[in-house]
């Protein structure tokens, strides 16, 4: 059997539409950020970063055309206005990229893990290699600039050793115990997440053309703000460093550079995926206090979510991802 003539899966074909709304919408920021960037070696890896997404987008498109499916209308330069001025700053820019490139190789690692057909396996493949390279040139130039945000340090112990106490849960009385490796690091990422959450929604707030949608957004950043404090006071409490924010890294610009649906879009990917890594912290937690914080914090997201999803069908900007047939109302109308 040709294994590249197999019909899409379910899975694939999801798979292939998210990648194509996330992937567009993730190109039309980037080349808003490519027209203010001024330092070179930036601008060098956006450009490179746009072209990989334009091929990337290209592939998908045949993919999804070619079994019959309708592309989806995704995100364009009809959401972009040319010529608005600086937004962010160049170093904005470049966090930006990295903690995106971050989401894309999750992106396309699901996709190959759920993908059957060979020619489907094999482009993912090359998306993972291409976000991989991304990654890599994302933190060179960080570290170049100094201003890659490094995980906390401590001092290792001298031999492995075992919990021998249910103590090692205890999070609420007497004197708990520090945080481990695991529990450090998941932290770490989702306050990373959260900053850059709050920074866009503080700078989409400024530019945002609807009053309701500008509340959504102030509302938003609050969230994002709980959890950074939330968060921060686990690894301040056993004196670890806590990553920057970027708040200052925005400008007082109002003019938007954006559609308020790639705005609103844009949040809204924030707070979904947001839910998935508190998840993974969650499952990664063993002590009571931090495995409660998560759970407030996953609750917040999706009553953030909720909002959203009723901001986005008020406006008709929620594209709805290819569904089954309705079979009973197939057999209703014959």
């Amino acid at each position: 059997m040709n294994k590249t003539q197999l019909k899409l899966t379910s899975t694939e074909i999801g798979a292939l539409w998210g990648e194509y709304v996330n992937g567009t919408m993730v190109n039309c920021v980037n080349k808003y950020m490519l027209t203010i960037i001024e330092d070179t070696t930036i601008r060098e890896i956006f450009d490179d970063a746009i072209k990989t997404t334009e091929n990337q987008m290209k592939q998908v498109s045949a993919f999804i055309i070619s079994d019959g499916f309708p592309l989806p209308i995704g995100f364009t330069d009809s959401d972009l206005n040319p010529n608005i001025r600086r937004l962010f700053s160049d170093l904005f820019c470049l966090d930006y990229l990295y903690l995106m490139t971050i989401h894309g190789l999750n992106g396309h690692l699901f996709s190959i893990s759920t993908s059957v057909r060979k020619d489907l396996r094999d482009f993912f493949d090359s998306c993972l290699t291409d976000g991989k390279n991304m990654y890599h040139r994302t933190i060179d130039l960080l570290l170049d600039k100094g201003h890659f945000q490094k995980d906390p340090y401590f001092f290792p112990r001298s031999n492995p050793e075992f919990i021998d106490s249910k103590k090692y849960l205890d999070g609420f009385w007497g004197d708990k115990r520090p945080l481990s490796a695991v529990e450090i690091g998941n932290i770490s990422l989702n306050l990373k997440k959260s900053i850059m959450a709050k920074t866009l929604g503080i700078a989409f707030s400024q530019i945002a053309g609807s009053k309701e949608i500008r509340k959504f957004l102030t509302d938003a950043v609050q969230t994002s703000n709980e959890h950074i404090q939330l968060l921060s006071k686990k690894l301040k409490d056993d004196n670890l460093p806590v990553p920057m924010s970027w708040e200052t890294e925005v400008t007082d610009s109002t003019d938007s550079p954006f559609s308020d649906k790639l705005i609103m879009y844009h949040i809204g990917f924030l707070f979904l995926t947001s839910q998935a890594y508190h998840g993974l912290g969650l499952a990664g937690s063993m002590r009571y206090d931090l495995i409660l914080d998560y759970e407030r914090v996953i609750l917040k997201d999706l009553t953030v979510t909720k909002n959203w999803v009723d901001l986005m069908i008020k406006n008709k900007w929620l594209e709805q991802p290819p569904i089954a047939p309705n079979r009973k109302e197939i057999a209703k109308n014959q």
